[in-house]
């Protein structure tokens, strides 16, 4: 999903904009003379860089017209995948605690849950990632949650704006908390974080925070590897389990080897001892 943005951004080189075609292109124009640092290049071989540029303005075009036809093909193939999607969640409700152990088995965001958190977050029962519709500008991420004593939402979204003029932000849903001791005890909790301004970030701090949105490491592990399929994360725990066993089987049959090893040595060394005994 993010092969739109990623091909942008490679395709980007010396483009129409650049500050190098610019110069380039007004030093051409006005018959001035063209350096490359601290070189003075000859006529022949500036005009080869006028030919050079030429073959570059191509190169952006066909670049630009490559981005809109992927574009194209992907605002197709999301459409695609929608009732995929839609039926994958109603079959992930009917298995308990999918989402948090999917959170969990996944290292970058089990880092965010504190203790403080990981009750609330058991009622989170789906996810949601919606692109815009002309994807590049960017993409917002939805937590539907199950009735629980912290706060009133059925859903918190968090949206993230890479628009290709200003600076790319993100927004989020005002948690409206309810008035219980568990909702008021996790609200003076971030809040208090919050104030503080640690560099700790919780799953709440992050969602409540409205930082570089092209930079959320957090939004793109949700975006690009726990959405696409969050079965594998939901299993790697038994997986690694598997794993974990296999290699303890693997350490204890080492170390009988090594014991064997070390009795047959002994066992030779006593032989030894008894022969010259004997003589």
């Amino acid at each position: 999903m993010s092969d739109v943005k990623e091909h942008t951004e490679e395709s980007n080189g010396v483009s129409n904009g650049s500050p190098v075609h610019k110069k380039l292109k007004k030093d051409i124009e006005n018959g001035e003379e063209v350096s490359a640092g601290s070189m003075d290049l000859d006529k022949d071989t500036q005009k080869i860089l006028e030919e050079i540029d030429n073959c570059q303005n191509e190169i952006d075009a066909l670049n630009e017209k490559a981005s809109e036809e992927i574009l194209k093909v992907e605002q197709k193939y999301n459409k695609l995948r929608k009732p995929f999607f839609l039926n994958r969640a109603e079959l992930i409700k009917k298995i308990p605690n999918f989402w948090i152990t999917a959170f969990v088995n996944c290292q970058q965001i089990r880092n965010l849950i504190s203790s403080e958190e990981e009750e609330c977050i058991q009622s989170l029962n789906q996810i949601e990632v919606e692109e815009f519709e002309d994807i590049k500008s960017g993409y917002r991420i939805k937590f539907f949650f199950d009735d629980n004593p912290y706060f009133e939402n059925k859903v918190l979204i968090k949206e993230f704006h890479l628009a290709q003029l200003g600076e790319p932000s993100c927004t989020s849903t005002e948690i409206i908390w309810k008035n219980t001791p568990e909702g008021k005890q996790l609200k003076e909790t971030i809040q208090s974080k919050q104030r503080k301004n640690k560099v700790e970030i919780t799953f709440f701090l992050w969602f409540l925070e409205h930082g570089d949105a092209s930079s959320d490491d957090v939004a793109e592990v949700i975006k690009d590897d726990l959405w696409p399929n969050p079965l594998q994360y939901f299993l790697s725990g038994d997986l690694n389990a598997e794993e974990s066993s296999e290699e303890e089987v693997e350490l204890d049959e080492e170390d009988d080897e090594a014991e064997n090893e070390e009795l047959d040595e002994e066992e030779n060394e006593n032989i030894d001892e008894s022969d010259e005994h004997d003589e």
